[in-house]
């Protein structure tokens, strides 16, 4: 068969569902499963709908289904980690099918497989479903940044422990941002309270620099002169087959914003203004009509609302729903279920789905304005034939005439892969603020451990001891003047034992405040006296 000489190092009946599944194994496979087989840390990077997470997954399933298991505190062995809450969901739903696959392959050769439990913590999760974590822990861990941030600052971080694999699912999402440097922290934290070294696995079809993204991968190793941990690339990158339009609706864009006049109004009707609006909504009525499966990209969530309520006014009927961060779990869940079993024409979202999420045979998809980049262009226009193979169509309108512009830049770079390249910030104290007072609040530390733990995040790694010793001031009440007097200190410094533990209520305060706030500037900077 096709795939067994790819697929050896597996059991035969993984081998035997994979080549009943799939008619070959797609690139990032072939290069990916025998580096993931040797137990190195890879990053991956390979275009949408090439199979990229089954690629980091179907290794950890052989592991898991064909070595006995371990004692039920010590279950949890794989971690899944991923930015967006509803791609958290869509992973836990496309792992059925490989488990009961195998499952049945097994049963038909006489063998019973250890079936790994699957279990999703995001910030939807009821508190009893999180509870029943810390008394069975599942085979497989399928969270948020911010999910891991809080189980390791609770108690079911003992049934982290026994963590061997983190897969970090769209980490270029991750790697330029603060909230990306938290996460980094975490994965100290984690890679300290495991029994062996992460085997970390990061997964992207949009990353550049790739030696910034396997640094933030990787980490550094606790030295004095931190050194990036081996990570080892896999480069399957091709170029994505794209079918991009951009559509002017309007003939004239420099009519946008005059006045209509409508001779045979009534007088008393107050001056109407020419809107871009009033051409698009036609058109994607008749686009979303003319496809089976129909998503708008839009980039704010009060526009989603607004345009699904508009185009559903205009077309008489259900035709399109919101999609966005703010909905309910069932809501959405209900909203992404309508649309992949063809009952929902189409669907406006955010960015909300813009990442990785495998939304069924879609086949346009339309972005209203230019996408905020080249990156987020990509994977939102990647969302159509999203297998392999597949051409992605996708149609822009610009809603101005600079943006037309935008448009045609994105456009050119989408074409040509220009992804715009990742830095990530470098030691965010605020970040190193709120993580500390996590750390301390689940154990003491000697303040020499937690400088080298926190050191070893790949953001941090030039971070001094004088920074962090100042920060650990702040924290500790020792404040620079009397104007602080009444902030409260969050953590106690033992100077004579060099020790920080954490103060009364401290623990609640982090939880609280887990993750960090994006850094968008939408904000203004008045001076007094300016």
């Amino acid at each position: 068969m096709p795939g067994r000489a790819v697929t050896a190092d597996f059991h035969p009946a993984v081998q035997a569902w994979f080549d009943e599944a799939f008619e070959a194994p797609t690139r990032p496979q072939r290069e990916g499963w025998p580096v993931i087989a040797r137990g190195d840390s890879t990053l991956i990077l390979a275009p949408t709908g090439t199979g990229k997470t089954l690629t980091a997954f179907l290794a950890c399933l052989n592991r898991l289904m064909f070595t006995p298991p371990p004692a039920v505190p010590e279950r949890c062995r794989v971690r899944y980690l991923s930015p967006l809450k509803a791609l958290a969901v869509d992973v836990d739903r496309n792992l059925r099918a490989p488990l009961a696959g195998i499952a049945a392959v097994a049963a038909r050769r006489g063998e019973s497989p250890h079936v790994p439990a699957v279990w999703v913590r995001t910030g939807d999760t009821p508190a009893a479903e999180r509870a029943r974590f810390t008394r069975t822990p599942a085979d497989i861990l399928i969270t948020t940044p911010e999910s891991l941030f809080l189980l390791l600052t609770s108690q079911a971080r003992d049934r982290l422990r026994s963590v061997e694999t983190v897969i970090i699912d769209e980490i270029h999402a991750l790697v330029g941002t603060k909230r990306g440097a938290h996460l980094a922290v975490s994965l100290e934290r984690l890679e300290a309270l495991v029994a062996r070294p992460l085997q970390r696995i990061g997964l992207s079809a949009t990353q550049r620099s790739l030696d910034e993204v396997s640094l933030y991968l990787g980490g550094a190793s606790a030295e004095d002169t931190p050194t990036p941990r081996p990570v080892t690339l896999v480069d399957a990158r091709e170029p994505k087959r794209l079918s991009l339009t951009v559509e002017v609706a309007l003939d004239d864009m420099s009519s946008v914003g005059r006045p209509v006049v409508d001779p045979s109004g009534p007088a008393a009707q107050p001056p109407q203004v020419q809107t871009i609006w009033n051409a698009i909504h036609p058109r994607l009525v008749e686009l979303i009509r003319a496809h089976r499966a129909t998503l708008v990209f839009v980039n704010s969530r009060r526009l989603a609302e607004r345009l699904a309520a508009a185009l559903n006014e205009l077309a008489g009927t259900t035709l399109v729903r919101a999609h966005h961060g703010s909905l309910a779990r069932a809501q959405r869940t209900e909203i992404e279920d309508l649309l992949k079993s063809g009952r929902l024409p189409g669907l406006i979202a955010t960015s909300s789905l813009e990442l990785g999420i495998d939304m069924g045979a879609i086949d346009l998809v339309v972005q209203s304005e230019a996408p905020p980049s080249v990156a987020s262009g990509l994977q939102r226009i990647g969302r159509a034939g999203h297998r392999v193979g597949d051409v992605s169509a996708g149609i822009i309108f610009p809603k101005f005439r600079g943006d037309l512009l935008a448009c045609a830049a994105v456009t050119r770079a989408m074409h040509d892969g220009a992804v715009e390249a990742n830095r990530m910030p470098r030691t965010p104290l605020d970040v190193l603020a709120q993580q500390l007072v996590a750390m301390a609040a689940v154990e003491a530390w000697p303040v020499e451990a937690l400088y080298r733990c926190v050191r070893q995040a790949a953001p941090f790694t030039t971070l001094t001891r004088r920074s962090c010793d100042g920060v650990l001031d702040m924290l500790s009440g020792r404040y620079p003047s009397d104007e602080f007097a009444e902030l409260r200190p969050r953590l106690t410094w033992d100077r004579v034992n060099d020790v920080v533990t954490a103060r009364q209520g401290a623990a609640r305060i982090a939880i609280a405040n887990a993750g960090t706030i994006p850094a968008r500037g939408l904000y203004g900077v008045f001076i007094a006296g300016g």
